[in-house]
């Protein structure tokens, strides 16, 4: 059981100048606040793989799971309450993807109370069978006919639920749009979702398409026998598709939508889909809006080639932009306005010629909509693996860029007994995240002038960043790993606390036991438990989650009777109101399954294009279920991976790929991933356990 501290922070401590008196440079630039002025306070330790978070107008957080939770932090109690369990179909990346608030959210009117979330919902498609091990039938074909490929064509869901309180009522679900997918292969399914000023919903779509056999350029292959998912023209380029965009709607009372005026095809545009407001896009993961300005922030990530080739194009680019009209950004003709790629036959190997990036031209037999599409707008950042010329302080590594919000200062936040929000220096100022560099950075002046934002606090893979109500920045960390619950992984708040030199203590807990059957008494401590003011503390221990405090007392016992899964937690409290929570779970009545990757074992021979033989045992108090046993195969690229495919069984075999588009020297592993969840009881939630191999390739 983890009990990492509450707050990773940094320790000086003093009653420092107000905001609007920070120095400047010798260029005449306004210096940002010094680190020293923030603190990082962990608010969710356990969030299983984390997908998007929302901050409700109370600075209560929701934030999902990729396998379907929505969980609630709710900051008066330090609870983290299980808000929502959807099911949803799991293959390569799909899942539960993101969530959103209605515009009129907690505004005085319960009818607009209104949680939108971008899911996979399962329908009839294909699973893998654990009763045939050598045979995946959750995996699409990459070759046949189009009756081969029609079992996996599927969908993504955007629906929103009326939020009770503390929970999401999946009863009330009211479906918004649905987007296809092509299901049983990788990859880029992602969506974000963001309003703007005027209530409009944008959506956006990654491009549903494999790159790994592309040597790392353009997935353009128009082989009539190969599967769809292998040709982005289809739906990044097809203006009749909407995969690759941005989508622009404005929903109505009963859940369905109008079309805003503005978007990039006039309604009743023959071969279009009016929803359309940018197009071009390949992985658009990461969407925010400045309501002030009504710029959308897009940040689009790019294929994997480590060089440019002049016989296939550029190097990977990854792009971020402010949009404040609809347009076309490239994909998959070009990475940038100036950047095209290079027409390519995938049946004769053959080069042809460079796009047009001014007037690209769709010709897949796969295209359903308009053969000549707009000219390729040009961001305002772009940077590949190297250093940039244009942007050398985005530095080296991979490409994995997120687009960040604009802060918004309210001075009302910086008074009051203890106030957290950021300075009114990034005002109005867009924030840029990068996942595989775990950095964000201000991008002044729309990225005119770019800047570290606090480098000596860890950000750990950020998957998802927001301010809050009350000014403090929200943080969803992914964490080093894949696929699964990362010991790193944790949703935190960023707080500044410049105005009044004061911390937020840190709590830790511990107990004597963590399992076992009722009646279950168990010691707690919060022996480690410090402040860096040195200020005395308040305690507030909670065992049940029942939100009512059960001891005040530094060192307390209590006794379970009941089953159940019980986090308990500990609240710590300074003079001036800062407080901080952690937990340690408690299991009574049930155990958490252990499970082990018994093969393939950590060192063993691999060549990716191998069949790996798996077998996983499981240690549990309850009866194990073979079926319910998954392994994920992940290509894994340096310190994140693209999930290949899923088995299910205690024993079987994954037949691996050949990734394309790869130098030797990329940092290419093959990560096995096993799961499994016993099935609990009438009085017992069910509990997971997982386990991870990599392998390194010997070719």
């Amino acid at each position: 059981m983890r009990t990492r501290t509450a707050i990773a922070a940094l320790t000086a401590a003093a009653i420092l100048m107000p905001a609007a008196a920070h120095a400047t440079t010798g260029s005449g630039t306004a210096a940002p606040p010094p680190d020293s002025d923030f603190q990082k306070v962990t608010l969710n330790d356990n969030p299983g793989e984390p997908m998007d978070l929302a901050v409700l107008p109370d600075s209560r957080v929701l934030h999902t799971t990729r396998k379907g939770e929505v969980w609630l932090h709710d900051p008066k109690t330090g609870l983290n309450t299980l808000a929502a369990r959807l099911d949803v179909y799991q293959h390569d990346e799909e899942g539960l993807q993101s969530v959103a608030l209605s515009p009129g959210f907690g505004k005085g009117s319960k009818k607009d109370d209104w949680v939108y979330l971008y899911y996979s919902p399962p329908l009839d498609t294909p699973v893998d069978d654990p009763a045939t091990p050598d045979v995946n039938e959750g995996d699409a074909p990459f070759t046949g006919t189009a009756a081969d490929f029609a079992p996996f064509k599927g969908l993504i869901r955007l629906s929103r639920f009326r939020f009770t309180g503390s929970t999401v009522d999946l009863r009330t679900e009211q479906r918004v749009i649905d987007v296809p997918v092509d299901r049983g292969i990788c990859c880029h399914v992602g969506g974000d979702i963001v309003f703007d000023a005027d209530g409009n919903l944008y959506l956006s779509t990654g491009d549903d398409t494999n790159p790994f056999f592309s040597g790392g350029y353009t997935p353009i292959d128009e082989r009539a026998d190969r599967n769809p998912a292998f040709d982005a023209q289809r739906s990044a380029g097809n203006t009749d598709d909407l995969r690759g965009k941005i989508l622009r709607i404005k929903v109505r009372e009963n859940g369905s939508y109008s079309i805003p005026r503005g978007n990039l095809f006039p309604q009743g545009t023959r071969g279009t889909r009016p929803e359309i407001y940018a197009m071009g896009l390949r992985n658009p993961f990461r969407i925010e809006i400045n309501r002030s300005t009504g710029e959308l922030y897009v940040a689009d990530y790019s294929p994997d080639a480590q060089e440019a080739d002049p016989l296939r194009g550029p190097a990977g680019t990854g792009k971020w932009t402010a949009i404040r009209r609809a347009g076309d950004y490239g994909w998959p003709y070009c990475a940038t306005a100036r950047l095209p790629y290079v027409d390519y036959d995938f049946a004769t190997g053959a080069s042809g010629s460079p796009f047009d990036c001014a007037a690209p031209v769709n010709e897949s037999p796969r295209n359903t909509g308009r053969r000549e599409l707009p000219p390729v707008v040009q961001p305002e950042v772009w940077y590949s693996y190297g250093l940039s010329p244009e942007f050398p302080q985005l530095g080296t590594g991979g490409i994995g860029p997120m687009a960040g919000p604009a802060y918004r200062f309210d001075p009302r936040n910086t008074h009051g007994r203890a106030p957290v929000a950021w300075p009114r220096y990034y005002d109005d100022v867009p924030l840029f995240y990068e996942w595989t560099r775990d950095y964000i950075k201000a991008f002044h002046g729309n990225g005119r002038r770019i800047e570290d934002v606090l480098p000596s606090i860890v950000f750990d893979n950020p998957m998802d960043i927001e301010f809050g109500p009350e000014g403090a920045l929200y943080v969803l960390e992914y964490g080093d790993g894949f696929f699964q619950e990362n010991p790193d992984a944790q949703l935190a708040r960023i707080d500044y606390i410049g105005y009044t030199g004061n911390h937020t203590p840190i709590p830790a807990a511990a107990a004597s036991v963590t399992s076992g059957h009722a009646p279950l008494t168990v010691a707690f401590t919060s022996a480690g438990t410090t402040d860096p003011d040195g200020d005395r503390l308040r305690y507030a221990w909670d065992f049940d989650a029942d939100g009512r405090v059960d001891s005040r007392s530094p060192e307390a016992s209590h006794t379970y009777r009941r089953n159940g899964l019980y986090n308990a937690t500990l609240r710590v409290t300074d003079p001036a109101g800062m407080s901080a929570a952690t937990s340690v779970r408690i299991v009574v009545g049930n155990a958490a399954p252990v499970v082990e990757l018994v093969r393939p074992a950590e060192g063993r021979p691999f060549s990716f294009g191998d069949v790996v033989e798996f077998e996983v045992r499981i240690t549990d108090d309850q009866p194990v279920d073979c079926a319910e046993v998954t392994v994920d195969y992940v290509l894994g690229h340096d310190d994140h991976g693209h999930p290949q495919t899923t088995a299910r069984g205690c024993t079987g075999s994954i037949q691996t790929t050949e990734p394309g588009g790869h130098d030797p020297g990329d940092d290419l592993t093959g990560v096995f991933v096993a799961s499994y969840t016993d099935p609990g009881g009438a009085d017992l939630p069910p509990l997971t356990g997982s386990d991870e191999v990599v392998l390194r390739p010997t070719n």
